[in-house]
């Protein structure tokens, strides 16, 4: 089964894969949320390690993806228009969340897509010459700035967020989703974009070469374990290393790929169910923390004091909680309720 790539046209597997980075991110949140005394069993850490800088970075993918798909059938100038008014939103949304929320993503969003329109109608070698960019500014600034400045790693708070420098600084360099590297996440989904993703061959390529970079980052990873290299060539997202940038490119170019397979191999599968959930993404997104961190505040959960197995099935208890809604809302609305709100507000015309 096919699905069209052009404006208002989806392909399932994408909605899969926003469905799956999005309940990685809620367990990686609720996990930071909750802050578990007791960081066993070993395997469960692991899984929660496994997840940290990699579903978030799926995400951010996925949005690149969707903005070109969103705007490859306008004319420039439109395109332009739209994505700038979608910006100002998630500006505001990710703003509010951010004073509830430090680890928020959506202020970042609005900041991707400001930086994206430059890219709207960009070929594959300039988004690949963007991404390299990126990626050598983002190196060159590990090396060169303090990535501690404004942190306390005990609690992992950031002093000085609020302040003008210092809020830059969490926004460019050393925050939990900086531009530095995160926007060349966001220009590979815009690359990705322009390849025909219904076709087989290109789903498979996505996944050998996911594997690849996934392999290349573990053996630098592993190669620099033991020099004073360490902390810069790990695979975890802070500090966001060059080793990490492989990892995360290669984890999400297998999921996009492997989800696009799957969904073109098994059409009528039961995964179909999640897809309301993976296209309300922004709504239960804001709601894993405004909701779902906010009954476990009330039932003094974020105390520090419960267990990783406490962080699972929680975050566990909220997945599927959310997918049913989802799939109950879809029955009479087919966007989420933010996604709704964000599509009147930022219309044309």
């Amino acid at each position: 089964m096919r699905h069209a790539t052009g404006r208002g046209a989806r392909l399932a597997g994408l909605d899969l894969a926003r469905y799956l980075a999005l309940a990685g991110m809620v367990f990686v949140n609720f996990k930071q949320a909750m802050h578990p005394a007791l960081q066993e069993p070993g395997w469960l850490l692991s899984f929660f390690h496994f997840l940290e800088g990699k579903a978030s970075a799926t995400f951010v993918v996925l949005a690149g993806l969707g903005l070109v798909l969103a705007t490859r059938s306008l004319e420039p100038a439109t395109a332009r228009l739209w994505t700038l008014r979608r910006a100002l939103f998630l500006l505001v949304a990710g703003g509010m969340n951010l004073v509830i929320f430090p680890a928020d993503i959506i202020h970042y969003y609005a900041v991707y897509f400001v930086l994206a329109i430059a890219w709207l109608q960009a070929g594959a070698r300039a988004l690949l010459a963007g991404m390299a960019a990126v990626a050598v500014l983002s190196a060159w600034a590990l090396l060169q700035l303090d990535y501690s400045q404004g942190w306390d790693w005990a609690s992992l708070s950031y002093q000085g967020l609020w302040e003008p420098a210092g809020f830059a600084r969490n926004l460019l360099f050393n925050g939990f989703h900086p531009v530095l590297p995160w926007f060349a996440f966001f220009l590979c989904g815009m690359l990705l974009a322009r390849l025909p993703l219904a076709e087989p061959r290109v789903q498979w390529t996505l996944v050998a070469a996911g594997g690849v970079m996934v392999g290349l980052a573990c053996a630098v990873s592993t190669l620099a374990a033991r020099s004073a290299w360490a902390p810069w060539l790990a695979t975890g997202p802070m500090p966001p290393g060059p080793a990490y940038l492989l990892m995360g490119l290669g984890c999400a170019s297998i999921a996009i790929g492997a989800c696009l397979r799957l969904a073109d191999r098994w059409p009528g599968g039961p995964w179909r169910g999640l897809l309301p959930a993976g296209r309300m993404t922004l709504t239960l997104y804001l709601a894993h923390i405004l909701i779902g961190m906010g009954l476990l505040e009330a039932m003094g959960a974020l105390d520090g004091s419960r267990s990783l197995r406490e962080v699972a099935v929680a975050a566990a208890l909220y997945v599927i909680i959310a997918s049913l809604a989802a799939w109950a809302w879809s029955k009479k609305v087919a966007q989420g309720p933010v996604e709704w709100v964000m599509r009147r507000l930022t219309a044309l015309g």
